[in-house]
């Protein structure tokens, strides 16, 4: 007869993470706008937490020929659960135009270039980060310090440097394995989960937001790979991996946390 395996209750660190506005730039969209993510994604999230504690990015990995950036490198192991703040999920966009008009900016008459972006207005997201020992313990422990007394080597953004962010509420939780998961309140993925008809609180009006988003880096080229994302008040019936999920209580409130 077997041993069953006993989860036991984790730290995460938890905070907000806001702006006036974001722009996570969607690659695939070749027209005169470009368009953005809903919701943060995992890999700008990991590219925030190393700007905190100064991992280097792209440009130093182009100057040493890393396979990764080193941000992604040391972090990518990292369980992060994403509660987005806005309404079912969705923040409002919009289109903002402006002009580009250094040197190098377009070879149109005049040398300026017309850039049309869609930018989130008040993105608002609760982030956790779970200490399991997914990650190295001197690396957790200095996010948890620089995040505890608002140091950062390099400023976050929420996207590019014209999104300043700001990281508050912040606290360290005790959460708790759960045997059953039939509501989520972050973000998961599709496909690891079965998504029942009706809310899971018969008083709610349903919503399902689905989006594709950034989840790691292709290790040949370093282009995205993406996975479907989920948000929904709808009932959950199953879930693959019991593992990935935690609960704790918010103000009284039970929270479900899936962790990605």
């Amino acid at each position: 007869m077997g041993v069953k395996k006993i989860k036991k209750s984790k730290e995460a660190i938890t905070f907000e993470l806001s702006g006036n506005t974001g722009f996570f730039k969607k690659p695939d969209v070749n027209a005169n706008t470009y368009f953005t993510y809903n919701n943060i994604h995992k890999v700008a999230l990991l590219g925030i937490l190393g700007a905190l504690i100064g991992l280097g990015g792209h440009i130093q990995q182009n100057r040493t020929n890393a396979i990764f950036p080193e941000f992604y490198e040391k972090l990518y192991k990292l369980k992060i659960a994403i509660e987005p703040k806005g309404k079912k999920g969705y923040f409002i966009k919009k289109i903002q135009t402006f002009n580009n008009s250094v040197g190098y900016a377009s070879k149109e008459a005049g040398g300026n270039l017309i850039v049309r972006e869609q930018w989130l207005e008040n993105p608002c997201w609760r982030i956790y980060l779970l200490d399991d020992e997914s990650i190295d313990r001197d690396i957790f422990n200095k996010l948890k310090e620089y995040i505890f007394n608002r140091k950062c080597v390099f400023i976050p953004y929420l996207g590019k440097n014209d999104h300043p962010a700001n990281i508050d509420k912040m606290s360290l939780i005790e959460i708790e394995p759960v045997e059953v998961v039939n509501r989520i309140d972050t973000l998961f993925k599709e496909k690891e989960v079965k998504i029942g008809d009706i809310p899971y609180d018969f008083d709610e009006t349903p919503y399902l937001f689905k989006e594709y988003s950034p989840y790691s880096l292709n290790e040949k080229y370093n282009f995205y790979e993406f996975e479907k994302l989920c948000f929904t008040n709808l009932e959950i019936l199953d879930v693959k991996d019991i593992e990935h999920f935690y609960s704790y209580k918010d103000n009284g409130h039970k929270k479900v946390l899936a962790f990605i």
